[in-house]
């Protein structure tokens, strides 16, 4: 039968095509800007296509340099300065994880605002003409938390992350139906910056389910995904970590070329990216600090552009792990090795914006890549070193127990996760502690279920630490009932590699004194929370310094600011282990086994006037506060 109707030459064609096109970026600007982000962008007819050698973009070809900045790592009132600094570095891609754990922090329960309103961060990197990698996950590692995983998924104890069991997918499918609402909007066929996703992250160096990366493509496609789909893997993790339909990218630091000819092999005539190219590595309490040197990262990038190919790097800037959201790091059975605060990355942008020497020679680099002068560069952020603060208060945590959630009492231990907090979504981060009545001494044997560090107390009085090395004190005997306490902290859970169904924290089993199991435990929890530090600030409970402070406690000062608020970093000298808040805020856990010393202080998240400054200090407290304009992350070591 034949089909009757108007047959449009292939120009005509185009323009109706371009038509399309235009409205839809018209609408776009319409739909999604803001008064203070004005959008403009070209028309949009034919996104990021891998159908070559090369990108193209437009038809055109399109060379990716990218730089990952994660939007939850950097106080929102400094996107707009971290991104100029990308844009003047030379590089035309902004790519960014999507942390899951925060956009719902209980199960159902979704934050899009603030800190966390990530259509707000793709307006401006569009608006500041940044094109955007989106990696969703919904797993993204990151040397984040539990790799962005909510911790309430741990409730279930048959739980299979990361793999098509029905408590996950079903999980997913949830948070997926809200996300997808924002992102795809902001898709480069609709006007917006997106021109790629991210399918899941570095599947092949899990790959525990067959079928999951086709459910995760599939749940990117079915709610409105239509930019081109990528995969991110090792050398090792490319073997299983695609999926039909998506271009495989590869990550690495150092440059081999047999790598370069497997994705060749593996993927003929398609182009070849390093969706992260490592700018530096991250740090772990105890040991030392990581650097990258300028002049050994320079001939990699300059030999992975020679090659022709796309490149990200990861991380361009790395901001902070504000709050308790540091991962760990495990390999084997080793005991996983807790990650810093500072995710400072020695990336070619500091932790506090700052530019680096590795900075201004990408920067040279990059130019080589542009036909048009790269923008000036932004000027720096202004820090002071404040007066020292004085810790006028202190309440111990005994007292602020107050000021939690009512405690939980069972007969067994019970883990973090399936605590009945949070409207029954369990404890996510901090600390919780676990008391039960003993009526003699002897040994405490924790079994191996302290996950991840206890501190251990008889009637108030410490007795020592209990962890993955030390599973064995000795209490003192006395006579009657007595209280036996341990504060146990979640020091953050592992990030990577195959334990990640194995994450719960708190005590996960018995313990045992004089081999006779413990039980009948008052469980109460300390997340630390907003609400919480509000309700401590404002209580009546605190005792001058006068008096002898106990620990663990709280102590409180004040930081006066008589004109505009600058960043600053805090330092402790002389305390122990903690957590500083500030104006509310937690900035991140501090440990004197270093290598980091100092805390970035956001000048934002400051105020003409006074500030209020609370420490949660385990052991030993020096009595005030330093402040001081250079970040110290310790003595350093290269990476390897």
């Amino acid at each position: 039968m034949e089909r009757v109707g108007l047959r449009l030459s292939l120009k005509q064609r185009y323009i109706l095509l371009l038509c399309v096109a235009v409205g839809a970026v018209l609408a776009y600007q319409f739909t999604r800007s803001r008064p203070e982000v004005e959008v403009r962008r070209m028309s949009h007819v034919e996104g990021l296509r891998a159908n070559s050698s090369q990108f193209t973009l437009e038809r055109k070809p399109f060379r990716i340099l990218g730089g990952s900045i994660h939007y939850f790592r950097v106080p929102r009132a400094y996107w707009e300065d971290r991104l100029l600094k990308m844009k003047a570095c030379g590089l035309n891609t902004l790519t960014t994880y999507v942390p899951w754990n925060l956009h719902e922090p209980q199960r159902g329960v979704f934050s899009f605002e603030d800190q966390l309103d990530l259509e707000a961060y793709l307006r401006l990197a569009a608006s500041l003409g940044l094109w955007v990698i989106l990696r969703p996950g919904p797993y993204i590692c990151a040397e984040w938390d539990l790799g962005g995983l909510p911790s309430w998924l741990l409730r279930d104890p048959k739980m299979k992350l990361r793999t098509t069991y029905p408590g996950f997918t079903d999980a997913v499918n949830s948070f997926f139906n809200q996300l997808m609402k924002k992102v795809v909007p902001h898709q480069y066929s609709k006007g917006g910056p997106i021109i790629a996703v991210q399918v899941e992250n570095e599947y092949g160096s899990y790959a525990k389910d067959k079928e999951y990366m086709h459910f995760i493509k599939e749940a990117l496609l079915s709610r409105g995904v239509t930019e081109l789909l990528l995969t991110s893997d090792n050398k090792e993790g490319l073997k299983l970590g695609g999926v039909k339909g998506a271009l495989q990218t590869i990550n690495f630091q150092k440059l081999n070329s047999n790598d370069i000819k497997y994705l060749d092999e593996n993927q003929p005539h398609k182009p070849k990216m390093v969706m992260e190219y490592w700018s530096g590595w991250f740090d772990l309490w105890g040991e030392l600090h990581h650097v990258y040197a300028a002049e050994d990262i320079l001939p990699v990038v300059t030999e992975i552009l020679k090659l022709g190919m796309s490149i990200n790097l990861y991380m361009f800037h790395g901001g902070t792990n504000f709050g308790f959201m540091s991962g760990a790091f495990a390999v084997g059975l080793i005991a996983p090795k807790p990650m810093v605060t500072s995710y400072d990355y020695d990336a070619p942008l500091s932790e506090a914006g700052d530019y680096t020497t590795k900075y201004h020679l990408l920067r040279n680099l990059f130019s080589l890549y542009h036909t048009q002068p790269l923008p000036e560069l932004p000027s720096l952020q202004e820090r002071r070193a404040y007066h020292t603060a004085v810790i006028q208060q202190h309440m111990s945590l005994w007292d602020s127990l107050h000021f939690t959630d009512k405690p939980f009492k069972s007969v067994r231990p019970v883990n973090m996760e399936n605590l009945p907090f949070n409207n029954n979504n369990g404890q996510s981060y901090g600390y919780t502690l676990f008391e039960t009545t003993i009526t003699s001494g002897g040994a405490l044997n924790s079994k191996n279920n302290i996950r991840d560090r206890a501190l251990v107390y008889v009637e108030k009085h410490f007795v020592g630490v209990l962890d993955y090395k030390t599973q064995e004190l000795a209490l003192p005997d006395g006579k009657g009932k007595r209280t036996l306490s341990l504060l146990v902290e979640n020091c953050g859970r592992v990030n990577y590699g195959k334990t990640l169904d194995e994450q719960r924290k708190g005590l996960v089993g018995d313990i045992e004194l004089n081999k006779h199991v413990l039980r009948d435990f008052i469980i109460h929890s300390l997340g630390m929370k907003p609400g919480f530090v509000n309700r401590l600030e404002s209580s009546g409970h605190w005792m001058s310094m006068r008096q002898r402070p106990l620990f663990p406690g709280f102590f409180q000062a004040r930081l006066y600011i008589n004109s505009v608020p600058k960043d600053t970093f805090i330092k402790l000298p002389g305390w122990g282990k903690g957590v500083v808040f500030i104006n509310g805020k937690n900035l991140g856990r501090y440990w004197s086994i270093g290598p980091q010393q100092t805390l970035y202080v956001p000048g934002p998240w400051l105020h003409r006037g006074d500030n209020q400054v609370i420490v949660f200090e385990e052991q030993e407290a020096d009595g005030k506060i330093q402040f001081t304009t250079s970040p110290d992350y310790g003595m350093s070591v290269d990476v390897q």
